[in-house]
Order: structure tokens, then C-alpha cells, then sequence
């Protein structure tokens, strides 16, 4: 039996469009969770939402294609052990995400490629290279302006009370996150993709379910107070589930190895959407940071890549 034909790559301009438009969508998705908690929406409720779809999604795809429901003998565990650090990473991010300002949530988040680098050097993996320990040193110093450091230690009630507990939030998302990526790629190599992530999205979903129920987060299941929450609900809701199903249909036409930094755009549309739709704006000085930061990922992702 001759083995099936690989997928066609997209042109490299088309590929790169549509992972631009992905990331826009990303973007959007936490732009309009900050709606939806800004609005009276419960933190749980909002991640329940998103698995919800993504679950629907991920359904349709196994049907469509006709996946075995399979997973390697003593993969279980490490799977189960990925579905509970994916949930603690959405919780983790929804939670920056309602602190901060979206912009410097994701820019937190984006952290995780320094994470994963040094998990992986102290789980026995290869050191960072003196260049890469160059790249991720320029990354943090953009991401100290970013965080305006010097406004925070002048004044740190003007900052507002959440502000340290979203930096703590986003840092925490960003390695729990790069723990999820090491278990993926040295636990769980032999299961497929599709299964891999149905399982996981199931395991988001009913860990809200239960944390809701036990009450583990306060007003976590709330309902939006006014249609505009419901709006911002609705919309990370089917914002995450078209891209994440958008860029899993495609990832294998896409040339994720050599495109895969163009997905760092999600911080600068973030930027964008949260001024016009949330009335958020950096400073200059954080502004130049941002860049730094992505400018940084971006560099250090080619890096990893060559």
C-alpha cells in the first residue's frame, strides 16, 4: 500500500495571510474577553465557552475524517496531565487578560519559547546557546519597559490593584503553557494531533464544569450583567473556535517551520483592537519595548528553526 501523498503547501504569500488573520483572531478572542469580564462574565464561564466550541470543532473533525479514538498504551497519564496544565494556562491567561492591559497580557504570555528553553535545558535537553541567552536577555529588558517598572515602583496604587496578580498571572500562563509543550513533545509524540487536541479541549471543559460547581473561583460561573457581555461571550467563543480550527485544517499546508514567527503579530493587533474597542493605549516607551519583545520572539523563533 503506497503511503498517502503530502499536502500541497499554499503559496508562501497566502499561508502567510491567512496566519496573519489567524493571529488577528486571537487577538480579537482576548479583546473580547476583556469585554465580557469588564461586562460581569464569570472567568470559568469564559473558558468554558471557548473549550465548548473548540470541543464542537474538534468533534466534527474526527467524524469528518474518521480518527481512531486510540492513544498509546501509558499515554493516558501525560495526556490527562496536559489537559489539566492547558486548563490552568487558560484560566492563567483569561485572568492577566481581565488585570492588564491585553496588549501586556499576551506580551506575558509570549514568553513561554524563554520558558520552554530553559525547561527543557533543566530537564536534561540541550544548553541555550550564548546568542539565544542574548536574544531572550533583550526580550526581558523590553518586556521590563513594557511593564512601565519605574511608574510601577513610583506609584504603585496608580497602577491599580491588579496589576501585580496579572503580571503573576501571565508569567504563570506562559510556564504552565511551556510545561504543556515539553509533555506534548517528549510524552505524547505517537498520538495524533486531532486526538490529542479533543482531548485536551474535553479536559478544559470539564474542569470548568467541576471548578464551577465546587466554586473554586468566585462569581466564576457569573452571567453577563448587559448585552455587551453577552456580545464579548459570544465572541471569544466563536473568534477561538474559527481560528483554532482554521489554523488546524491548514497547519499541514502552511510551512509552520519556516512561517510559524509570523503568528507574533497577535500582540501588535491586540494592541490594536484593545485601543479602538477597549480605549487601551501604551505609552511611547512601552510601545518601544512591545517591539522589542516581538522583535525578540520573532528572532529567537527563526533561531530554534534553523
Amino acid at each position: 500500500m503506497s503511503a498517502s501523498p503530502l499536502p500541497k503547501l499554499l503559496p508562501r504569500h497566502l499561508a502567510i495571510l491567512l496566519m496573519m488573520t489567524v493571529a488577528t483572531m486571537f487577538a480579537a478572542n482576548h479583546v473580547s474577553a476583556r469585554l465580557a469580564f469588564d461586562n460581569g462574565t464569570g472567568l470559568l464561564l469564559a473558558v468554558l465557552t471557548r473549550s465548548g466550541v473548540a470541543c464542537l470543532i474538534l468533534v466534527a473533525l474526527v467524524i469528518v475524517q474518521k480518527k481512531r479514538l486510540w492513544l498509546p498504551a501509558g499515554s493516558w497519564p501525560w495526556q490527562l496531565a496536559v489537559g489539566l496544565l492547558i486548563a490552568i494556562q487558560s484560566v492563567s491567561l483569561y485572568s492577566a487578560v481581565a488585570r492588564l492591559p491585553v496588549v501586556i497580557a499576551l506580551l506575558l504570555v509570549n514568553t513561554f519559547p524563554i520558558q520552554l528553553a530553559l525547561l527543557s535545558w533543566a530537564l536534561g535537553g540541550p544548553r541555550p546557546t550564548l546568542r539565544s541567552c542574548l536574544i531572550m536577555g533583550t526580550i526581558l529588558i523590553g518586556l521590563l519597559v513594557v511593564l512601565d517598572i519605574p511608574s510601577w515602583v513610583a506609584s504603585a496604587d496608580g497602577m491599580g490593584p491588579g496589576w501585580i496578580a496579572g503580571i503573576g498571572f501571565g508569567l504563570m500562563a506562559a510556564f504552565v503553557f511551556a510545561c504543556a509543550l515539553w509533555v506534548t513533545e517528549h510524552r505524547l509524540a505517537g498520538v495524533g494531533s486531532t486526538l490529542r487536541s479533543l482531548l485536551t479541549m474535553q479536559t478544559v471543559f470539564i474542569v470548568m464544569i467541576i471548578g464551577g460547581i465546587a466554586g473554586v473561583v468566585p462569581g466564576g460561573m457569573s452571567l453577563p450583567d448587559n448585552s455587551t457581555g453577552w456580545l464579548g461571550l459570544t465572541l471569544l467563543g466563536l473568534l477561538y473556535g474559527s481560528a483554532f480550527s482554521t489554523l488546524f485544517i491548514f497547519v499541514p499546508r502552511l510551512d509552520m517551520a519556516r512561517n510559524a514567527p509570523v503568528m507574533n503579530i497577535e500582540p501588535v493587533a491586540s494592541l490594536v483592537l484593545g485601543y479602538f474597542v477597549l480605549g487601551q493605549m501604551l505609552s511611547p516607551g512601552q510601545l518601544v519595548g512591545g517591539a522589542v519583545v516581538v522583535g525578540g520572539i520573532v528572532v529567537l523563533s527563526l533561531s530554534r528553526g534553523r
